[in-house]
């Protein structure tokens, strides 16, 4: 019998799945997810103590922190600060909000099933 295998987006979505659930017992409220502009886009948009985040998610079962680093690089990061700007433009009920950017990694080896990085990145690169 053959095995089927999963497509890199499923493996994707369900990594984002696994985040907004983790999110969502921590107490955030999911805005939106795959929130897109020619600029980029955002995995997850959260809110929290008036705080807004956005949260870009990397399933990564076989992957490293410096897997992670490679993937996330300075042009990955200001596009989604763009992004960020864009929402922000869109959405001004949060214009009051504090800003911040998370990255949740999902299913890395030795790192707990969803590891969260607050403050991961910051839009002065």
């Amino acid at each position: 019998m053959k095995k089927s295998k999963v497509s890199t987006k499923e493996k994707g979505d369900a990594g984002e799945d696994k985040a907004v659930e983790y999110l969502k017992k921590k107490g955030y409220e999911i805005i939106t997810r795959n929130f897109r502009t020619r600029y980029g886009e955002i995995d997850i948009i959260a809110y929290k103590d008036n705080i807004l985040v956005f949260v870009e998610v990397k399933t990564a079962p076989h992957g490293t922190l410096r897997t992670l680093e490679q993937i996330l690089g300075v042009t990955k990061q200001k596009r989604i600060v763009e992004t960020a700007k864009r929402f922000l433009l869109s959405y001004r009920q949060y214009s009051n909000s504090y800003i911040r950017f998370d990255v949740l990694v999902v299913d890395m080896p030795c790192y707990p099933n969803v590891y969260h990085i607050e403050n991961a990145f910051s839009e002065f690169l």
